[in-house]
């Protein structure tokens, strides 16, 4: 499969370049803290006894997804974090997290809170799929 390139000095196709790549930082010598990804449904008794509205424990049934960063030795204040779409890209003096998403998101409705005992920060996406406004109606 031949491809042509509409200028014919591109070495790659935008097509070859994977969503996100944008925000690679290789030379960044920071450690990657460790995360833990969860995903999270709005369930009913109707749901649970009855299994009415259709849904099911799977990722593709969840609405939000949750992202635990544990953050030791770091104030709210040092934070600084980025939403995507597709990408979560979080800085901090020690650490940076550069997460491609495993679902698009509503970039523009996610939450985020710091609780400094625990020293995790926890973030909440809502996952924006294309047909979630039939499916969850």
């Amino acid at each position: 499969l031949q491809v042509k390139s509409e200028n014919r000095k591109t070495i790659w196709n935008t097509e070859e370049v994977p969503e996100g790549s944008e925000f690679d930082d290789t030379w960044d010598p920071r450690e990657e803290p460790e995360y833990e990804i969860l995903f999270k449904q709005c369930v009913g008794t109707e749901d649970v006894f009855f299994g009415m509205s259709g849904k099911d424990p799977s990722t593709a049934c969840c609405e939000d997804i949750v992202i635990k960063i544990k953050l030791p030795e770091t104030k709210y204040s040092d934070i600084t974090l980025d939403i995507q779409d597709k990408v979560l890209d979080l800085r901090t003096p020690k650490k940076k997290l550069l997460l491609h998403l495993p679902y698009p998101v509503n970039s523009k409705e996610g939450r985020a809170r710091f609780l400094s005992e625990e020293e995790i920060l926890e973030v909440t996406l809502r996952v924006s799929r294309k047909f979630d406004f039939i499916n969850f109606a």
